[in-house]
């Protein structure tokens, strides 16, 4: 699935560079970033371990934050998430 975040990186307040980690770095670091801003805030995740597909989409819908696009293209993947 790719999904086009130009119209969204404006927004974003803080961005990650989790490439090269994996699980379960990727969402850890996404958890920091998140604890950095403030309410209604966007971060932005880009990383290349395939897990972070399904663990950051699992943790926005438990903790209730946001996931405002999720994209993979040739093994990157980028998550944008509003914090609650």
């Amino acid at each position: 699935m790719v999904l086009v975040m130009a119209a969204i990186e404006k927004d974003v307040i803080k961005r990650v560079d989790a490439q090269g980690l994996n699980c379960p770095m990727p969402l850890l670091k996404a958890k920091q970033a998140l604890n950095a801003v403030d309410s209604g805030e966007q971060i932005e995740v880009i990383a290349t371990d395939q897990g972070s597909w399904r663990d950051i989409k699992a943790f926005a819908e438990q903790s209730g934050h946001l996931l405002v696009e999720a994209v993979e293209n040739n093994g990157v993947y980028r998550y944008c998430l509003q914090k609650k």
